[in-house]
């Protein structure tokens, strides 16, 4: 039976404000304000439609950051699994009786309000996932029996989601899921017989791609092939990141995102915005604040002395990373064009909250660091 030793049993406790980390909660405001900055731009200087829209979806739900912020950690531990079974009924339900939006049937309306359920499952399946592997003894991961569940729940909605389809999204959480996986002691014998599993399976995956997303691979490869096709968006960005030189063409004066030529300019593009307008210091200084950022949510977890806490920051840490990397390496021409937004800074209701729950999330592992929880042998 899991026990817990713990002072406080009260479930919210806003006495714990004095425990925050300070520094982590201005980094991640400093980032949500260059965010609104970046879409005013993108809006060519006007608040609509996207600066103004973004504002709103985040004063509404900064309430929300603090409950669960100061929400005891017990209570995401003890519903963990609830967590993931409404996540996964909701995502089931976009599948089939969602609506289509830039090509994939990824989408729900509650209340009149537009949701994307595969942002939310990757914040239960971590959750899940934490819970799991906190209550499992280290010997037992070793035994291949004990990885069928953690295997099943995460291999459900990746599955879901590369029918909806959205090959970013369901690639993001694989990767989310290893990770959290190799934490918490997972032979690295299994992952390199999985990965080789992957390789031989290439054949078969890429006949399972969509014509849109194989042709996304191949423009990777060579761009210039289609230019003024699937070639378009990567080239414009390119050309907007070398315009903006070392301290870039100046706040509203960037000539491919102003004038129109960079698609996708408030969403999956914004930091080639960031780029052309703020150059290269500016560039490096978004990509310095992510660092600190990274850097104090892996402290938190180091810090955490419940083994559900460690896991859940680090699962939610690299889930956050996860995107900004793919997000920069997609507009520099590293990786394909897979749609991975910028959390923080590019539009989007359901990812600014996800992102905020994440961070919120991680600010509670830190304030009940002291929390201890006993594992289940």
């Amino acid at each position: 039976m899991t026990q817990y030793t713990y002072s406080d049993n009260s479930l919210v406790n806003i006495r714990q404000f004095t425990k925050i980390d300070f520094l982590l909660l201005i980094l991640i405001f400093l980032l949500t304000i260059i965010g609104f900055i970046m879409l005013y731009s993108a809006g060519s200087g006007n608040i609509k439609p996207w600066f103004l829209s973004q504002v709103k979806r985040f004063i509404i739900f900064l309430p929300v950051f603090f409950l669960i912020i100061f929400t005891n950690l017990k209570f995401f531990y003890k519903f963990a699994y609830y967590f993931y079974g409404f996540g996964l009924m909701i995502l089931l339900y976009a599948n089939f009786a969602g609506f289509s939006a830039m090509g994939a049937k990824r989408w729900i309306n509650i209340m009149g309000i537009n949701f994307q359920p595969s942002e939310f499952i990757k914040i239960v399946l971590i959750i899940a996932l934490a819970k799991y592997f906190h209550n499992i003894h280290i010997y037992k991961i070793t035994n291949i029996w004990f990885l069928f569940f953690p295997l099943i729940i995460t291999i459900i909605p990746v599955f879901l989601i590369l029918k909806q389809p959205d090959l970013g999204t369901a690639f993001i959480l694989l990767s989310t899921a290893i990770i959290m996986f190799f934490i918490s002691g997972v032979n690295i014998v299994k992952f390199v017989i999985s990965f080789i599993f992957a390789i031989c399976a290439i054949p078969f995956l890429w006949s399972q791609l969509k014509e849109y997303q194989q042709q996304r691979v191949l423009t990777f490869l060579n761009p210039e092939s289609d230019p003024l096709g699937s070639g378009y968006n990567i080239i414009q960005s390119k050309i907007a990141i070398g315009s903006g030189g070392l301290l870039g063409k100046g706040f509203l004066s960037g000539s491919q995102g102003q004038l129109n030529f960079l698609p996708e300019r408030e969403t999956d593009f914004i930091f080639t915005m960031i780029a052309e307008e703020f150059g290269y210091i500016g560039s490096l200084i978004i990509i310095i604040i992510y660092s600190l950022i990274f850097y104090r949510c892996i402290m938190i977890a180091l810090q955490s002395k419940s083994y559900f806490g460690k896991l859940l920051a680090v699962g939610l840490s690299s889930f956050l990373f996860m995107h900004f990397f793919i997000n920069i390496a997609m507009v520099t021409g590293i990786i394909p064009v897979v749609g991975a937004p910028l959390p923080l800074i590019s539009y989007g209701g359901t990812m600014l909250i996800i992102t905020l729950t994440s961070f919120a999330l991680i600010l509670n592992v830190d304030i009940h660091k002291d929390l201890y929880i006993s594992r289940v042998e």
